[in-house]
């Protein structure tokens, strides 16, 4: 057995090269390329068992199907309903400023999704409030209810919202939930019994393990999306799950503070193909049947632009919004983030806004359910309050909204962390909002989170004893991987 070791190790080293020689290909940042080549050739066996796991960063999907879908939504809310899409070269009646113009059409050309007007925007903030709301839309659902979810929990908030699915599949509703493998991995057949008894659609997006073995999901590459539309018509988005954690009933995690939204309008058509383009993926059956795109007209008063990104483009479009986010901001940027762990390109444009004069403010919680985040996030503070940012860390709950507002002008809201694993593994979907009205009222949300908040200055992040300097440095070595 000893005279084969060799062998073993020379085999594992010949395979170590050729996946080098793959990431090489591949051009990912350096810092990550040189992390799996590191693990690689230092960790025999187990580094090549993780890089099974977690080294793919893309999945290829065909998209031009997409693109045709939502260019004739957009050419008939444009024609046909007095709604508009952007950019404004192609519908001036958008009523967006020059410099916002460039921002809608940087994401609809990254993401191939127009700002579309005539939206309805309900922003909820409270949990309670977002589940009655959720309840209330469900319980009108005449013809189809789609709903998606990275984390569906198996507690009684789960159950009462399975249970109110059931009902509405018996009473003769199209019901589709897609649910995270990952996120919902506590979810078993005896929980989804009722929901399959009553005819409820029920998939799993990118299982860990697919039999036959025709193809391989990398464990890292998740759905994170939440998302549920009704008849077309009425669509929900944003932070919150489906649990009672949500709720604040864990009492190391309360309260729980999440942000979501009640889109109306031609928006929610957005919404719906984001969700038919992951139910293809995951079962293969394609929602482009007319009944699922109902166009009507638009009334409402916010214009609304839905950003679904992923592993499955090519570029980093989250990335792009963001630094186009801060780098066009005039007076102020605010940030709201459960996870902040941003890559060089956001640090600089965070740096360079202050230094232009533009108020720079982040806040984020004390206390998390992922502390190795935390502590990353905290081994940034000391280059962002030199520059000028000012930083604030919220204890009196956990804050999980994700939420960008620029110059009380145009915001972003959604599923998206300010990290590597939203910007560039994560399935996300987000909304750029441009309505001033909503996005003061955000804005006014966040005031009230920094007033009940601790700012951390500059003292406190030199003055760290030894031990807390030494985990945070540790904790931002896995930067790549949050």
């Amino acid at each position: 057995m000893a005279q084969v070791w060799p062998w073993i190790l020379a085999a594992y080293y010949l395979l170590a090269l050729v996946l080098t020689a793959r990431l090489l290909r591949s051009q990912r940042e350096p810092t990550a390329m040189l992390a799996w080549i590191f693990a690689l050739f230092t960790l025999p066996g187990l580094g090549l068992l993780v890089y099974w796991l977690l080294g793919s960063s893309r999945l290829r999907r065909k998209v031009g199907r997409r693109r045709r879908r939502v260019a004739r939504l957009a050419g008939q809310l444009k024609h046909w309903t007095g709604a508009s899409a952007a950019p404004t070269a192609e519908a001036p009646a958008l009523r967006l400023p020059e410099d916002l113009a460039g921002i809608a059409q940087l994401g609809s050309r990254l993401a191939g999704m127009p700002a579309l007007d005539g939206n309805e925007v309900v922003i909820l903030e409270e949990s309670n409030a977002t589940y009655a709301a959720l309840e209330e839309s469900l319980r009108s659902a005449r013809h189809h209810i789609h709903m998606q979810y990275y984390i569906w929990q198996p507690d009684e908030t789960g159950q009462h919202f399975r249970d109110l699915v059931a009902e509405r599949a018996r009473a003769g509703v199209e019901c589709r939930l897609l649910l995270d493998a990952v996120g919902c991995r506590r979810i078993g057949r005896h929980f989804l019994r009722p929901l399959l008894d009553a005819g409820v659609q029920v998939a799993f997006f990118m299982p860990l393990w697919v039999f036959p073995l025709r193809k391989r999901w990398s464990l890292h590459l998740r759905n994170h999306r939440k998302i549920v539309v009704v008849d077309g018509q009425a669509a929900f988005m944003g932070s919150q799950n489906i649990g009672d954690e949500y709720r604040g009933r864990l009492r190391r995690l309360s309260p729980w503070y999440d942000t979501h939204m009640r889109l109306s309008g031609p928006g929610a058509l957005l919404l719906q193909q984001t969700f038919a383009e992951d139910w293809y993926l995951a079962v293969r059956e394609r929602l482009d049947s007319e009944e699922y795109f109902q166009v009507r007209r638009g009334s409402g008063p916010s214009i609304v632009q839905i950003l679904p990104t992923g592993p499955d483009q090519s570029v980093s479009t989250l990335a792009q919004i963001m630094f186009a986010a801060v780098s066009s901001a005039h007076a102020s940027i605010q940030i709201a983030t459960p996870y902040f762990v941003p890559d060089l390109a956001v640090r600089l444009a965070l740096v360079h806004a202050c230094y232009r004069g533009v108020k720079v403010r982040l806040v984020l919680p004390t206390r998390s359910d992922s502390r190795l985040a935390l502590w990353a996030a905290r081994s940034f503070y000391p280059e962002l309050i030199d520059a000028g940012v000012e930083i604030y860390e919220y204890g009196a709950g956990v804050i999980h909204s994700k939420l960008v507002t620029v110059d009380d002008r145009w915001c972003m809201l959604g599923s998206a962390n300010m990290d590597a694993r939203s910007f560039r593994l994560n399935f996300e979907v987000t909304a750029l909002i441009y309505d001033p009205q909503v996005v003061s009222g955000l804005s006014h949300s966040i005031d009230r989170f920094c007033a009940g908040a601790q700012r951390v200055l500059a003292r406190d992040v030199w003055q760290r004893r030894l031990g807390r300097q030494l985990g945070e440095g540790a904790a931002r070595l896995f930067a790549p991987w949050l």
